[in-house]
């Protein structure tokens, strides 16, 4: 017998880095019935799916995945359509997700990506619908994407010069990323926001550069500080680009002040930038993605399923939910929610990359899905 234990009510939300014991004893996990939605114990609430595609991908970014690659997982270890779709489903009837992101590895690889969002856009009700990719081949899907009902596109796009582009993600493929940055636009996949990610004496220079670049073309710039999710184990926070270090590149060139539209949740900081000398006709926004240095837990909104169907609450953490396997052994769909609600429930305050006792997660960036 099934007996609901009513809402809780909820602790006051942490402050970055304090603990859960910090704030005394917290209530039982609600009962389906009374809290249908991605409820944590810190008053936080996902609308935000991330939903990793695979785990492949066609570049081999330094920060990201070691020279050789990394063992691939087996075809029959990742959903499948059908699987993600349910998944996906479940998130949006009866788990109140709003906006789907789907990401990788690349997910430009899955030969079924049309069909995914096809389906996930016929969703009741509709939910935002965008892609995470390198544009790798986004020159030849992206009007179908479009037609599909993708609503956006997010490029990564470290550096604009080719030889600096191949020593990043050990690929010669920088006109292959530009073509597909023109088709999404040509399609209508706007406004494509840019991520880039910064590495000292690598392309951190090239930040004002980078900005004059996407506002010259209509584009949102999103600066993504270094995370600590690289397969090598390179990453230390004593090394990394900040977003204060990126702010102090931007200011050679731009003039930022904060954007007066509310943040609500977003990973990004947004800034009002407008470029100085000949550079002056530049206007429009730049984001941070502070997530090391300047980290927002407090107001996360996000949720995740790995290639696999593991649920992940945190991207800093190793905790994870598998649907998976009780999905394919026959799980409701509100069975399925129901673990769901479980794995978000213990979401920690935050991710502890400033405390001392961080270590790093077993698996990569590409494994998770950003």
């Amino acid at each position: 017998m099934t007996v609901s234990l009513g809402l809780p009510t909820i602790p006051r939300r942490l402050a970055e880095g304090e603990t859960a014991a910090a704030g005394g004893a917290l209530p039982p996990r609600p009962g389906s019935d009374s809290a249908p939605g991605l409820l944590d114990r810190f008053g936080r609430t996902a609308t935000d799916l991330r939903v990793s595609l695979t785990d492949r991908c066609n570049l081999r970014c330094t920060y990201c995945m070691p020279a050789d690659g990394l063992p691939w997982l087996p075809k029959d270890q990742a959903l499948s359509a059908d699987e993600i779709v349910r998944l996906v489903s479940v998130g949006v009837r009866d788990l109140g997700v709003r906006q789907v992101r789907f990401t990788g590895g690349e997910p430009l690889l899955r030969a079924d990506l049309v069909d995914i969002v096809r389906r996930v856009a016929a969703l009741e009700p509709r939910p935002d619908i965008s892609l995470t990719t390198n544009a790798i081949g986004l020159a030849q899907r992206a009007r179908a994407l479009a037609d599909a009902g993708l609503d956006r596109i997010n490029v990564s796009l470290d550096s604009l010069h080719a030889e600096t582009f191949e020593t990043l993600t050990r690929r010669p493929f920088l006109d292959k990323v530009l073509a597909g940055v023109d088709a999404a636009a040509a399609a209508g996949l706007t406004p494509i926001k840019i991520n880039a990610v910064l590495l000292p004496g690598v392309n951190d220079h090239e930040a004002a550069d980078l900005l004059a670049w996407s506002l010259d073309r209509g584009h949102e710039l999103r600066f993504i500080e270094q995370m600590p999710l690289d397969a090598d184990r390179t990453w230390h926070r004593a090394s990394f680009v900040t977003a204060d270090d990126i702010r102090g590149r931007l200011a050679e060139r731009f003039v930022l002040s904060p954007h007066a539209a509310p943040r609500d949740g977003a990973p990004a900081e947004r800034f009002d930038a407008v470029g100085l000398g000949a550079e002056s006709h530049l206007v429009g926004t730049v984001g941070i993605i502070a997530s090391v240095s300047e980290p927002f837990c407090g107001d996360c909104r996000r949720t995740r399923l790995t290639a696999e169907g593991g649920v992940r609450s945190c991207l800093f953490g190793d905790a994870e939910t598998g649907l998976r396997d009780p999905l394919r052994a026959g799980a409701s769909d509100a069975e399925l929610a129901d673990l769901w609600r479980g794995a978000m429930w213990a979401k920690p305050a935050s991710h502890g990359i400033d405390r001392d006792d961080f270590v790093q997660p077993v698996r990569t960036m590409s494994a998770i899905g950003g």
